[in-house]
């Protein structure tokens, strides 16, 4: 970074580059207009450690951590994919940071979307399975099982990384494919719900 004639700092653009996985010295990889190309070793220099620890082990930010589906709840899962009552039902998961496995949090019947919301953190992620009882506009009613993911905006970084990590698993294990997301517990309505319902036949 050049001093101007004045002793004031010069205005320098910064953007951040990987250039592959070359160490290069930040001074050396100047790019146009004074813009400075940052190899990845410089970038770490320049950000600091942002590694997150878990039980003793470090992984780099842009790492998910993938965590294990507990068995019970596998289980769980397993019986409620098949139960034949009719009507509302609720699991809402959680990751166990210190074992790093999903768990089973709490367990609900006769819940509506909006009472669902409820019970759900404002400031924390979690997993739901929800079981609905749903009447289509031509009368018909099914009973669909949805994957809901609330993330909500101001969670911690290394909670969400955890669950976004996690996501894809617990789907699988659940076998699921009616999946959709939250940023905020207010958006959980029944007519949320119901709009994207509308588009799988």
């Amino acid at each position: 970074m050049d001093w101007g004639k004045e002793g004031t700092w010069m205005k320098v653009s910064w953007r951040m580059k990987v250039i592959g996985r070359e160490e290069r010295d930040p001074a050396e990889a100047k790019g146009m207009d004074g813009v400075v190309v940052l190899s990845l070793a410089a970038s770490k220099q320049v950000l600091g450690s942002s590694g997150i620890t878990h039980g003793g082990r470090t992984r780099k930010s842009d790492s998910l951590v993938v965590c294990e589906v507990d068995p019970e709840l596998k289980e769980q899962l397993r019986k409620f994919r098949f139960r034949k009552e009719t009507n509302n039902a609720a699991i809402i998961m959680k990751v166990d940071k210190d074992r790093q496995m999903v768990v089973l949090e709490e367990e609900f019947q006769n819940i509506s979307p909006e009472e669902l919301r409820l019970e759900l953190p404002e400031r924390q992620p979690r997993f739901v399975v929800y079981s609905y009882k749903y009447v289509h506009a031509d009368g018909r009613v099914s009973y669909p099982l949805c994957f809901i993911f609330s993330s909500p905006v101001g969670c911690k970084p290394e909670q969400q990384m955890m669950y976004a990590g996690s996501k894809n698993r617990l789907v699988q294990t659940a076998e699921l494919t009616k999946v959709f997301e939250i940023r905020t517990t207010e958006d959980l309505t029944e007519a949320w719900l119901q709009e994207k319902l509308s588009f799988f036949r």
